[in-house]
This record gives C-alpha cells, structure tokens and sequence, in this order.
C-alpha cells in the first residue's frame, strides 16, 4: 500500500497543467490551479461522506466546492469546472464515463458544464487510489501535495483551512438535518471565531438548500447555472442573533427578491403556511410586480413534515418584523 501511495504522490505532482507566465500569478506557483482544486474537492467531499462510491458525478455541490476553492484566489478570469474534469483524462488514475449513446463518437471536446453533462455522466478513479483517499492518513499525504506543489507558502495555510471548513460544514449540515435539538458547539471546538461563523453558515446553507432543491420557498422560482451557482440563499426566518438557532425548522430557501422582502417585513407566511404580503408593498413609488400575485399562495416546503418552518418562528416574524399596515 506504501508504494501505491507513493506513485500517486508522484501523479498528484506531475499533472499536466498550463504553465503559461503570463496567465497565471505567483500564488498558483505561474501555473493552472483548476486540476489541483478539483482533486482537492474531490479529497473534501471522500473526507465528509458526500462521495461515498468511487464514482464522481459533475454534480452541483461539488462544484460548489470547487468555486469556493477558486474564490481564493484574486478574480481573474471566469472559471469553470469542466476544463478540469475534462482535461483530467491525461491522468492514469482518471476515466470519463461518456454517456452510453455516445460511446463510439469522437472529438467530445467539453467548454462548459452543461456540454460536460450531455457527454459524460462522470468519472472513475483508480480503485486503489480511490481506497487511500478512504484513508486520512493517506488523504492529508495527497492533499499537502497538492497543495505545496501549486501552491505559493503564503496561500498554503489558507487552502489547508478552506479544506477543514469544508468538511467541517458538510459535518454540521449533516448533523442540523438528523437532529430536532439546537447545537451550540456545532460538535467541534474551534478557538477561531471566523471559522466558526464560516463553518455554522455553509452549513445551514447546505442543509437549507438542499431540502428546498433550490427553489424559492415564497415564490417558487428554481434557477440555477450549469456552471453552479443557484438563486436561491438559505434564511433564518428568526435571525440567529435572537435565537442562536440553525435547525431547518427556522430557515427557508428564498430568492434574492424574497429574501430582501421577508427581512424587510414585506412578506411574512401566516398559520396555514400561506404567504403573506404587506400593504406597505403597494405604496408610492413601489412597483411589485408580481410580488402582489403570491399573496394567500401556499409556501413550498420540504417533502419531509419535519423539516417544515416551525410556526412559532412564523409567529415571532409577524409580530417583530412583519409590516401589517402599509
């Protein structure tokens, strides 16, 4: 197993990616970081129990991580996902899985997420490789590769702890959805206060907008981008400050408009789930739109009873913040 983990030691170094000087900056060590950010995904999402079969799929949440990896970095270019999980393919250890009814065609070149999708279903790792990284020990010993081989010194901190929150908040995520009682602690002992906060707010997003499937609790609306990013933020419908509360019970999947609007005390939902709308709304100079049509309008809410908005939330939104005349 000691020489397994050696070669791929030696893999994880020696990937194939642009060198190009002028593209790419001192923190990348003046080359591509996509293939190193998605292997490191792939680490965090084995780490956390997201991937749990060796099969990884171009899927929403991982590449989540992956930008999340990216917005590290100073903003340069738009980055996307399926240059790395494409181009992976010049690697032993990586085997793209096309889509069966395009097997025996040729020349699938990949631009986007959504042309990644329409050729492959995912990819395969080696299944040696795939048991190591089952494995901390041998996982960090890839990680730290990664990380000081593309890595500048004063970025390398910065990534090990954007690695630990992610699976600090995948952690947490998992907890809120599998409890009814409040965590406090969020089951691990941080002296850092930011990561903390970072930790306990990617994991109420995560468990928030994974229940709601991305789609606007009052409004209804679901978009989301082939290269990941989605509409929908995950709210407390009681703000944390005064509840000190992440438990799905006080959160809900809104869009922009909505979430600007429910914290406002524009919109609130009444005791049969209804939604409700301001008279405030309809005061000069505002313009609705079709804020005004969702009114009485039963809110969308997660397929599971026990994940549904606690009423006494609700209760304490149209009491505190609720606007009932205009």
């Amino acid at each position: 197993m000691c020489g397994q983990l050696d070669s791929y030691l030696i893999a994880f170094a020696k990937l194939r990616v642009d060198r190009n000087k002028t593209k790419w900056s001192s923190l990348t060590n003046y080359c591509s970081p996509y293939k190193p950010f998605l292997l490191l995904s792939i680490l965090d999402h084995i780490a956390s129990s997201r991937i749990t079969s060796n099969f990884i799929e171009p899927s929403f949440e991982l590449t989540e991580t992956f930008l999340g990896y990216i917005r590290l970095l100073p903003a340069s270019r738009p980055a996307s996902m399926s240059y790395p999980f494409y181009h992976l393919k010049s690697a032993t250890f990586w085997q793209l899985a096309t889509r069966p009814e395009l097997q025996h065609r040729g020349g699938l070149t990949v631009s986007s997420m959504k042309r990644l999708r329409e050729l492959y279903l995912g990819a395969r790792i080696a299944s040696d490789l795939f048991m190591l990284i089952q494995m901390e020990h041998s996982r960090q010993k890839l990680r730290a590769v990664l990380i000081q081989t593309y890595f500048a010194a004063n970025i390398q901190k910065t990534l090990w702890n954007q690695s630990f929150i992610n699976c600090a908040s995948d952690h947490y995520s998992a907890s809120l959805l599998s409890t009814s009682e409040a965590i406090p602690s969020y089951g691990i002992e941080l002296p850092n206060t930011e990561d903390k906060e970072r930790i306990r707010n990617q994991g109420f997003r995560k468990a928030i907008v994974r229940l709601y499937e991305h789609r606007c609790a009052l409004c209804g609306i679901k978009m989301l981008t082939p290269e990941g990013h989605t509409i929908v933020d995950a709210a407390h419908i009681k703000p944390w400050s005064e509840s000190y509360n992440d438990l799905p019970t006080n959160g809900m999947a809104l869009c922009k408009l909505c979430h600007w609007s429910f914290d406002e005390g524009l919109m609130s939902v009444d005791q049969s789930y209804r939604v409700l709308i301001s008279p405030a709304v309809k005061k000069d100079p505002n313009l609705p739109g079709h804020i005004l049509t969702l009114s009485e309008r039963p809110m969308f809410r997660p397929q599971e009873s026990r994940y549904w908005p606690d009423q006494e939330n609700f209760a304490w939104h149209r009491k505190e913040m609720f606007h009932k005349r205009g």
